[in-house]
């Protein structure tokens, strides 16, 4: 990470799970998360490449890495940001995200925003 605040991303999650999705008997799980990357730093940067590493509550990972988001290789000027959504599939109820975005500034100096972990979790369900 470079010293000074030029490089300042920030990555903020909400996640919801998808019951119209989901086939719980089957062990299909299908979670939706809403990201949005606010540039906070001084210096414009565009998201090159993802990193995501999903974890079952059996252990199971998936580790996945392309390029962008949605298609798209966002570029954020100082104080802008950009929201997506996407969507994973556990075989869990219960289940947990982080990675990183590689991002590249105008100078093609490349650094890395971490998306800290969180969790995908299929609500308690009630009984009508």
């Amino acid at each position: 990470m470079s010293d000074d605040n030029q490089h300042q991303i920030e990555v903020g999650v909400k996640t919801s799970y998808i019951e119209d999705q989901s086939d719980p008997k089957g062990e299909r799980f299908v979670f939706a998360y809403t990201i949005t990357i606010s540039n906070h730093g001084s210096a414009p940067a565009r998201l090159l490449n993802r990193h995501w590493v999903i974890t079952d509550a059996n252990g199971k990972i998936q580790d996945v890495r392309g390029e962008g988001v949605v298609g798209k290789q966002p570029y954020l000027q100082p104080g802008e940001a950009f929201s997506y959504t996407s969507g994973t599939v556990l075989e869990t109820p219960v289940g947990a995200m982080e990675g990183e975005y590689e991002m590249v500034d105008d100078d093609g100096r490349r650094f890395l925003a971490p998306i800290d972990p969180f969790a995908l979790a299929m609500p308690s369900t009630t009984l009508h």
